[in-house]
């Protein structure tokens, strides 16, 4: 076939597909020569193969999506492809291939010779058939290791760009507020300097590939009534500001994202589609965004039949287009028929279509889109014969042996280990109970964003396309040695107990039991996890609390071992299991990294990213929480975590030691430098994760109690010890104050140098003098951290 379209410069060549002029030049140059209806072409996705009939759809997608017709609206040209890889099964090289022909089909058909940009959802890896699914981001947010998930986000982006994709609709920065939220799967935790570092990584590492990396959900989804999904948000603007924002601020200022997403909530009335202070006021005006807004899916349609804030789609366009939203996702609705009418009857200026395009041919002009040269070709396929689509058929690896050793690392830092009283690592046990329904379910690690769990459950005759050994079968390779028993007990939430006697049978005739409890994530509750899975309690789920007493009064030693999109509360287990081992859906490496976690072939060094309650109804809860939010003696109900934020054991002991304060005080615009040792006094290598938090005792508005301000990875041999020395700007004290404007106030602050925010270490009073200092979107937002050898003694 012929692929290569592109035509060579010359002097006749379109100002705008000359890469010699400037982008604004060349941008103003189209946009002067398109017709209306080529303008908003430019503007909406069209997903092509998606189903709007039966269960397998989004709950509203059945009335949103409706017969596309290509080649009418292709001549106008075409803004985006939704999905061309994450909608059905494909091979990879069969799916660049079928994205090249679609896109010479798009370029050929247009005047212009527009692409389109393709996007993806990358969650928790390429959400597409045969692609590497990495552990999710709450598992990102527990190897307090931004590094990492640098390195991992730049082989998803790498995968991605090879086969044609421009986009990725990833990372998540909501922050947990309240972990019955069925989506905590997919964000990074519950405190926003955590997710804030975490995501900006990701967004670094996706774009250093080439892929555009798209911020959601903006912004307070997360914070919705009573955790439900897509539910108003009473958060009022100063918690906003202070916890739901800065992620976001960090990722635009410091991560450069080029895209992002807006919610589907609103906010004390106010859609967020449709907040022009949001969209427009701060994320343009005041932190310099210059890329491109685009909707959740449907959600400018939900403007008008969810938020009932207009009165069709013309309206509902409107007010997305007015507030700074400029493409439509995932498929053509509002941005079509109705905004060209509504402009040409003048209901809609012009100007507003003119504004949002120039930043959608911005962002195509950034990816060579425009350019003469450009060519569908993507380079996976690049020197292929295109016709022969046989011999191209598993010649693209997704999954390779790379990508699985970084998932493999990503899963092993990740592991929490939450409780231990020696029995944890196993050593040679030489009979093993395996009882609970994860312990034979292969995709029991995977997410609800993963391809096997999003897209292949719909497609019930077709592999799953990567390797996914259960947890019985690692444990199998992990312990040779070993008579392995294995008793499911209950399903993830049957609520059947008739195989819970197996189960204690099974317990006793053990050395040691694993019992492998949590959920199944899914999406709109096909699962117990996963977007639209909210939960009533943070019960486990279905009959796995019985189950999990039963084995504890077997009598047998029992590690408990949870596979989850969420923390749970576990009752009798925190006081009475041997061990519990946490992980967050930890991807196709994950049964693997545990198993070596509980042979000890593994030292964890995973900490907490979210707080795990002590009782199930207990919420919401977060240690973010002011004192009013702590336990007290007016109240009946204690919100007290079992294991708190930050929390994690080691197989070695570390010991903190000679606390060095530069200053005790410094002005408000000045800085702190502290120092101390940390030492590894067990026998095995270690991971010591130093944790600073900070206190203010005494301020103008209500503060957490504590809140983390920065954080550092430590390794150390046996006996080994480092000086950690930072500097903390005074910058990082300042919060939203009364008048809505961030302020350092001068004052006492303690400075907590912790292991995790229910275990400090080493405590620094300092002061911060001089006079109210206000600050913006331009202040320090980190702490630095240093390390040396420590002297002998």
């Amino acid at each position: 076939m012929t692929a290569n379209v592109a035509v060579e410069t010359t002097p006749e060549t379109p100002v705008w597909n000359d890469p010699a002029h400037d982008i604004g030049t060349r941008v103003s140059a189209l946009i002067g020569a398109m017709t209306l209806e080529e303008k908003i072409a430019q503007l909406y996705g069209v997903w092509v193969g998606a189903s709007d009939e039966g269960g397998e759809v989004a709950p509203h997608q059945h009335d949103m999506e409706e017969a596309v017709d290509l080649d009418s609206l292709l001549p106008a040209g075409l803004g985006q492809l939704t999905r061309p890889f994450g909608t059905a099964p494909v091979d990879p090289a069969l799916g660049a291939l079928s994205l090249l022909r679609t896109q010479a089909r798009i370029v050929s058909a247009n005047r212009f010779g527009i692409p389109a940009v393709a996007h993806e959802e990358c969650l928790a890896g390429f959400a597409t058939w045969k692609a590497t699914a990495y552990p999710v981001p709450l598992s990102w947010g527990a190897t307090f290791d931004p590094e990492l998930i640098h390195r991992m986000a730049a082989a998803i982006g790498r995968d991605m760009r090879s086969v044609g994709v421009h986009q990725g609709l990833a990372p998540v920065l909501d922050v947990v507020r309240d972990p019955r939220w069925g989506r905590v799967e997919e964000t990074i935790g519950e405190d926003p300097y955590l997710v804030g570092t975490v995501a900006t990584a990701y967004v670094r590492g996706l774009q250093s590939a080439g892929v555009l990396a798209t911020l959601k959900h903006f912004v307070g989804y997360s914070a919705s009534r009573a955790g439900r999904n897509l539910a108003p948000v009473e958060m009022g603007p100063r918690e906003t500001a202070d916890i739901l924002l800065p992620p976001f601020e960090m990722a635009v200022r410091e991560g450069g994202a080029r895209s992002v997403m807006s919610a589907y909530n609103d906010t004390d009335g106010v859609p967020a589609a449709a907040d022009e202070e949001l969209l427009t006021g701060l994320l343009r005006d005041t932190w310099g965004f210059e890329g491109t807004v685009v909707a959740d899916y449907f959600g400018i349609a939900f403007l008008r039949t969810l938020h009932g804030i207009a009165g069709d789609w013309a309206g509902a366009a409107g007010a997305a287009l007015h507030a700074g939203v400029d493409v439509e996702l995932p498929t053509v609705k509002t941005f079509g028929a109705p905004l060209v009418e509504a402009v040409t009857a003048g209901r809609v200026p012009e100007s507003l279509i003119d504004r949002a395009l120039r930043r959608v041919l911005a962002e195509k002009a950034r990816l060579g889109l425009l350019d003469a040269d450009f060519s569908p070709v993507p380079p996976a396929l690049a020197g292929a014969d295109l016709d022969d689509p046989d011999a191209l058929r598993g010649t693209v690896d997704l999954d390779t042996p790379g990508n699985r050793e970084l998932a493999r690392e990503v899963a092993e830092r990740a592991v929490v280990l939450l409780a231990n009283d020696g029995t944890l690592p196993l050593g040679r046990p030489r009979r093993i109970a395996l009882v609970g329904p994860n312990a034979e379910e292969p995709t029991a690690v995977l997410g609800c964003y993963s391809f096997p769990l999003h897209v292949g459950v719909h497609h019930p005759g077709t592999p799953a396309g990567i390797e996914l050994p259960s947890l019985r079968e690692a444990v199998a390779r992990e312990f040779p040695g070993a008579e392995i028993t294995v008793a499911r007990g209950t399903g993830i939430d049957d609520g059947d107990t008739s195989g819970i006697a197996e189960a204690v049978r099974a317990a006793r005739e053990a050395d040691v039991v694993l019992a492998v409890l949590g959920d199944r994530a899914g999406l709109f509750g096909r699962g117990t996890s996963g977007e639209g899975c909210d939960a009533a309690s943070l019960a486990l789920p279905g009959a796995q609390q019985e189950l999990l007493d039963a084995v504890l009064d077997a009598g047998t030693p029992v590690v408990t071992v949870l596979l989850a999109g969420r923390p749970y509360a576990l009752g009798r287990a925190v006081a009475e299991a041997a061990a519990i081992v946490q992980s967050f859906f930890p991807g196709v490496e994950g049964t693997t990294a545990l198993a070596g976690v509980l042979s000890g072939r593994t030292e964890p060094s995973g900490r907490l990213p979210v707080s795990v309650p002590r009782g199930p109804d207990a919420q919401p809860a977060t240690y973010l929480g002011a004192r009013l939010a702590q336990a007290s003696e007016v109240s009946n109900i204690d919100p007290t975590a079992a294991f708190g934020f930050g929390h994690g054991l080691s197989y070695t002991d570390f010991a903190w030691s000679g606390l060095a304060v530069d200053e005790k005080e410094t002005g408000t615009d000045g800085a702190f430098r502290l120092a101390f040792t940390v030492r590894n006094t067990g026998k095995r290598h270690g991971t010591e994760v130093v944790q600073l938090y900070l206190h203010d005792p005494v301020a103008s508005v209500v503060q957490p109690v504590q809140r983390l301000i920065g954080y550092t990875r430590v390794p150390l041999a046996p006996g080994e010890a480092r000086r950690v020395r930072v500097t903390v700007p005074a910058d990082l004290a300042s919060f939203t104050g009364r008048d809505g404007r961030r302020v350092v106030e001068p004052g006492e602050l303690e400075l907590r140098l912790a292991a995790s925010s229910t275990d400090p270490r080493l405590t620094a009073t300092v002061t911060l003098t001089g006079p109210e200092r206000y600050v913006d979107h331009t202040r320090r937002l980190h702490a630095a951290f240093g390390q040396e050898p420590a002297q002998a003694g």
